[in-house]
């Protein structure tokens, strides 16, 4: 085993997009383990849009990075030391590994996870964290009923996948918006969507509008700006708008943009509301379990798009902001 650790750590707040320089990238020595102490040997890391988020020295649902601290992310790896008799050496563990090599922790955050029941990347994606936002953020707050028309951006991206495919499991119909004719013919192929609308070579407006002749019922928003203001003059009576991220907004130098057509949420009695998966971390098992059962009825896919290497960890979180993922982003460490 060796005998250090890989760690990135997160050296100044960032102006628009993260940089290589606002990143160190060292080798530090293992600490011995305490009592009732574990260590975990990363595999793959979580990348994802909230990363960018949690590097402002802003109020949030979540206190931020500090500066000189290791980069917050999740992350799947293995037990290769144990001093906690809750989990043994060979376990596999889901957890906030953060953006390192090694995590030494007391277990607390972690579960275990079963390599056999599903390939390791699917605990990041589907069976965790985006899967858990996309069912309980779309059950909780959409509030989808059959026959209604559901409308998520983002869509081919990790949450916005798990949305389109539970709400057609729930009998709705399922828009999705997303960049570019692959992507629009995966969501529509193989994801089951009804039909995708490319914001990269369609005029957004119009494919919403021959997409969805009846309007919208329920709209899932990782996007915000330009996006979310033409959905709102789409939607429906009742119409339910979940926030979930903002993903055009989170390198701006200006200040975030707002809706600008927030009284069709009036004239519609609409309801915008935000959401937050550790809110419903007591649940996160129920979650799991039915999304694990219907990956293995076939009727759900889980696509992940794997990168590789800790010390691209600034490149490859990039990557999100410009498009150029396809299905949940990880990082290979190990």
């Amino acid at each position: 085993m060796t005998a250090t650790n890989r760690v990135v750590r997160l050296v100044s707040r960032p102006m628009g997009e993260a940089r290589r320089s606002d990143f160190t990238f060292t080798d530090e020595p293992i600490p011995a383990l305490g009592e009732g102490q574990l260590l975990i040997e990363t595999q793959y890391l979580s990348l994802d849009p909230a990363m960018r988020g949690w590097m402002n020295d802003a109020k949030s649902y979540i206190a931020p990075v500090a500066l000189g601290d290791v980069m917050r992310a999740g992350g799947v790896g293995r037990v290769v030391a144990s001093n906690n008799a809750k989990f043994a050496v060979g376990d596999h563990v889901s957890g906030m590994t953060n953006v390192q090599t090694h995590c030494v922790s007391d277990g607390r955050g972690f579960t275990k996870v079963d390599p056999a029941l599903a390939p390791l990347t699917t605990y990041l994606n589907v069976l965790g964290m985006p899967g858990m936002t996309g069912y309980f953020g779309l059950l909780e707050s959409g509030q989808p009923k059959a026959g209604e028309t559901v409308v998520v951006s983002g869509a081919t991206g990790a949450v916005g996948a798990t949305v389109g495919q539970v709400a057609k499991i729930l009998g709705c119909r399922v828009v999705g918006i997303a960049g570019g004719k692959e992507k629009c013919d995966y969501a529509i192929k193989e994801l089951g969507f009804d039909a995708c609308v490319d914001y990269k070579n369609q005029d957004v407006k119009k494919g919403l509008k021959e997409a969805c002749p009846g309007g919208i019922d329920v709209y899932f928003d990782n996007v915000g700006g330009d996006i979310l203001d033409i959905v709102l003059t789409r939607i429906n009576m009742k119409a339910r708008i979940v926030i979930c991220g903002a993903i055009s907004q989170y390198n701006n130098t200006a200040p975030v943009k707002g809706p600008s057509n927030y009284l069709s949420l009036l004239v519609n009695r609409a309801r915008m509301e935000g959401i937050v998966v550790f809110d419903y971390a007591p649940r996160f098992k129920e979650g799991a379990m039915q999304m694990g059962q219907w990956l293995r009825e076939g009727k759900m896919v889980s696509k992940e798009h794997a990168e590789e290497g800790i010390d691209r960890f600034p490149e490859v979180l990039g990557m999100l902001f410009k498009g150029e993922n396809f299905g949940k982003l990880v990082l290979k460490v190990s």
